[in-house]
């Protein structure tokens, strides 16, 4: 596998043996944050998986204003001042979105740095992969502990779901094209913290799913990036006036276009999707 730290080569892809699908895996990792890497090399080495190291975008040495990032949307729909961690974090899986756009491959693996996984991981993309008219991005780890409704058996102890309600966190996801060109046009500029944004797929026609029990972790040992003295850049109580009502809405969206989807799959059957899909199961 060539060095990690190389990013002007183009990222090799695996061929998931199943779906057929070409697979790009790309890292967000920071520069100096060598420990991490070191770490999440090993892990994807153990997994025989070949990936593209993406320097992550340090937010703080940018010099604003920026045309990717909007401060008075960022103010009244995120209530906070401009934040340069999460405007960093935000561009770097912009970042990788466009590297797939670049790219030969189906679908692209994002990662963040502080991400692990079970030992199953690319046979349930595989998997999952068979069932790409279920979604556009495929959750693989949250930081929330809110209900995943089961909608398709993967078959091998794992399914897909639906998560009506909001799911923080972007350690380790996978998206297909579409998904990765509504991330570097409609995503643009900055609007909101990205967890939040990608998670409202549903706005834009398009679908979500999560891996169900979850296939990878993003809680680390190591301090985050991100979170840290995050707290200083919020905005008075003010901002709870446009803030409140700004997620209301989308809340009642989520679970208007979710919960039809949700209702839509259990009435189809489509939970035994997957099971058919498996040679391994006999049907």
């Amino acid at each position: 596998m060539k060095n990690a730290t190389e990013t002007a080569v183009p990222v090799a892809l695996t061929v998931l043996p199943r779906s057929g699908a070409r697979l790009a895996v790309y890292l967000i990792n920071m520069d100096g944050a060598t420990d991490r890497l070191a770490e999440m090399q090993a892990r994807l080495d153990a997994l025989g998986l070949p990936f593209q190291r993406l320097p992550g975008v340090n937010g703080r040495a940018l010099q604003f204003p920026i045309p990717e990032f909007s401060e008075w949307s960022y103010r009244l729909l995120h209530g906070r001042r401009r934040t340069p961690p999460e405007i960093g974090c935000y561009l770097s899986h912009v970042n990788a979105a466009r590297a797939f756009l670049d790219s030969q491959a189906d679908l692209a693996l994002i990662l963040e740095d502080d991400a692990s996984f079970d030992a199953d991981l690319l046979d349930t993309l595989d998997r999952a992969a068979m069932q790409r008219g279920f979604w556009n991005i495929l959750r693989l780890s949250t930081v929330n502990n809110g209900a995943k409704y089961p909608v398709c058996d993967l078959g091998n102890g794992r399914s897909l779901a639906i998560a009506l309600t909001r799911e923080k966190g972007a350690g380790a996801y996978v998206i297909d094209r579409r998904a990765a060109g509504w991330f570097t046009t409609k995503l643009l500029p900055m609007r909101l913290a990205w967890d939040i944004a990608f998670d409202l797929e549903y706005m834009a026609g398009l679908r979500a799913a999560f891996v169900a029990p979850l296939v990878a972790s993003q809680r680390s040992e190591h301090e985050t990036q991100i979170q840290a003295g995050l707290s200083i850049y919020k905005l008075p109580r003010w901002r709870y006036l446009t803030v409140l009502p700004y997620r209301a809405w989308l809340e009642v969206n989520r679970l208007i276009w979710r919960g039809g989807r949700l209702i839509a799959a259990r009435l189809s059957g489509a939970g035994r999707t997957g099971q058919q899909d498996d040679p391994a199961s006999g049907s």
